[in-house]
């Protein structure tokens, strides 16, 4: 099965952007070829970018608080697991220790000279050359083992985010439960009644090969399945297509 998903707001949809590009970053800044390390770096830069325009760290936070909130409240509701709960309390609160702990997020990356001078080069296309930053190639001349510590050095400032939204997404996508469902002749629409959720997950079966196009407001949730064949356009597929689905929210 394929999961794809689709944020009902703009504040998830950031949050999804920094995910991915936080799993783009350490699944190549391990040890490997230089040219892996360079996404790593295109990937870290990408990440000091979109946390440059607004308060990430600050709306974690207030996701972290509202969520153990929510989680002290069950603290006495029968059914409820108190050992798995406390689990989840603690690792909230680590969490909102090491964040408030930092500072403005990645700013001591931003004032490495070398670093802000390859951020501008990498952002041109072709600029990570050795023809205009020997400096950049002759680190990437060094042993692997040095080239991987200094991403590490690097992409330490930011964990304490990387955490912190990791634990919001794993929440909210736990909030939603599981249904299956068919969309007629490639289309499907559910009413929402008016109740507010923020993000939407689809699962197709990879057989199928088709994907959904879908949009959403708090009244109501389109999905029209597509197919695609490489060359041409997404075209919209006309057959039956079964899949899953959660509607999540905290």
């Amino acid at each position: 099965m394929i999961l794809f998903e689709y944020p009902f707001n703009e504040r998830v949809r950031a949050l999804l952007r920094l995910e991915y590009l936080f799993d783009r970053m350490m699944f190549f800044a391990r040890p490997g070829d230089p040219r892996q390390h360079q996404v790593a770096l295109t990937a870290l830069f990408d990440l000091l970018e979109a946390t440059e325009r607004t308060d990430m760290k600050g709306s974690v936070l207030q996701d972290l608080e509202r969520q153990r909130n929510v989680l002290l409240s069950l603290k006495d509701h029968p059914g409820v697991d108190g050992k798995t709960l406390n689990a989840m309390l603690l690792e909230i609160e680590r969490a909102a220790t090491n964040l408030n702990a930092t500072g403005k997020t990645g700013q001591t990356l931003r004032e490495n000279e070398w670093l802000a001078s390859l951020r501008g080069r990498l952002a041109v296309p072709g600029g990570g050359s050795q023809v205009d930053m020997p400096s950049f190639y002759a680190w990437q001349c060094r042993p692997e083992i040095e080239r991987c510590a200094d991403l590490q050095r690097w992409i330490s400032p930011l964990l304490p985010l990387h955490s912190g939204i990791a634990i919001v997404l794993k929440l909210l996508r736990e909030s939603g439960q599981t249904e299956s469902a068919i969309g007629p002749s490639g289309a499907y629409q559910q009413m929402l009644s008016g109740k507010v959720y923020q993000l939407l997950r689809v699962w197709v079966d990879d057989t199928h090969n088709t994907f959904p196009e879908i949009s959403a407001n708090k009244y109501m949730v389109w999905i029209r399945f597509a197919s695609q064949d490489g060359e041409f356009k997404p075209q919209p597929v006309s057959r039956d297509v079964p899949f899953k689905m959660a509607l999540c929210s905290l």
